[in-house]
């Protein structure tokens, strides 16, 4: 029972459940976002009532292509709307907080060591204490 209760308590599962809970209310407003501005403004451009009901037919066989446009289509929008509306605000206010809290810009992470770069240094290290 300890570790099942240290498992609850820790904070990496009460921030999912936060999260969750967050992004379910937060799918409300993108959703409208995208339902009520977005896909009407695209359905004027491309002069459709509803693009999820384009279909090609192939001898018998109707394809719904429109829904896979519409998907994707609402994919992208819903991306952009949460890019430009969550992740670059947040990513300035974390700038400008840095910038706050220490004075200047945060430094640019190192580029990483690559296996055979770090093979490599480790060959020369270990000629260099040969030599001695």
């Amino acid at each position: 029972m300890k570790g099942f209760k240290d498992f609850i308590l820790r904070g990496n599962v009460i921030d999912l459940a936060v999260a969750v809970v967050i992004g379910a209310a937060f799918t409300a407003i993108v959703n409208g976002l995208v339902d009520g501005i977005f896909n009407p403004v695209i359905s004027a451009i491309f002069n459709a009532d509803e693009i999820s009901k384009a279909t090609i037919q192939i001898g018998s066989v109707n394809l719904g292509v429109g829904l896979v446009i519409a998907a994707v289509i609402q994919f992208l929008l819903i991306a952009a709307v949460v890019y430009f509306a969550l992740i670059l605000p947040m990513n300035k206010f974390k700038e400008a907080a840095y910038v706050r809290k220490h004075g200047h810009p945060e430094p640019e992470a190192a580029a990483e060591v690559t296996d055979v770069e770090l093979l490599t240094q480790i060959r020369d290290l270990l000629k260099a204490q040969q030599s001695r």
